[in-house]
């Protein structure tokens, strides 16, 4: 059993990066669960614990997916909060409208519902997850830093490739290995 899911690599810039420990810093003393830069990344599909045998079904599926879409860019762009402004729950980075990335997530949920994985509930809403809210004191300095970089141009990202990873957990934060890349038309 593995714990697998399928994303978009985000190649961090120093912008990005910036970003990232300036929300860190304005929230130090808060509970929250940072994403390093280099494990950013825009999730297709999570799976979850899979079996190695599914894993099979699951690869061969997403390569059938890749030779199927074309190379294409996408603007990492502003930020905010999933969740209310009472109970914030998710900070994150968004993604201007990208046809293509909406083409590939949804054909890569086409595909996996054809083996069997049930589509989330959920609406598409592109997004990078900057940090899980564990608790959080001062809710007004999140809510003014989210208002500072809510319509920010943060980085532009070329997706030549995207990759089904295994995710172990562990106590200082996940480690991410490629099982598998898929390289686009």
């Amino acid at each position: 059993m593995k714990r697998i899911f399928a994303a978009i690599k985000i190649h961090p810039s120093e912008n990005l990066t910036s970003l990232i420990y300036q929300f860190k810093r304005t929230l130090l003393n808060e509970k929250i669960n940072w994403v390093e830069p280099q494990n950013i990344h825009f999730t297709l599909k999570f799976f979850g614990e899979t079996e190695d045998s599914k894993i099979t079904q699951i690869v061969e599926q997403l390569a059938l997916v890749a030779k199927r879409h074309m190379a294409f860019r996408f603007k990492i762009r502003g930020a905010g909060v999933f969740g209310s402004s009472y109970n914030p729950r998710v900070v994150w980075f968004g993604i201007s409208e990208s046809a293509e990335l909406k083409n590939l997530a949804g054909d890569v949920l086409n595909s996996m519902e054809t083996i069997g994985w049930e589509k989330d509930r959920q609406n598409f809403v592109p997004h990078l997850t900057a940090g899980r809210i564990k608790s959080l004191s001062n809710k007004l300095k999140l809510k003014e830093i989210v208002d500072r970089n809510k319509h920010l141009d943060i980085q532009e990202e070329v997706v030549e490739a995207f990759y089904l990873y295994e995710s172990i957990l562990k106590p200082q934060g996940p480690v991410y290995n490629i099982l598998e890349s898929f390289k686009l038309k």
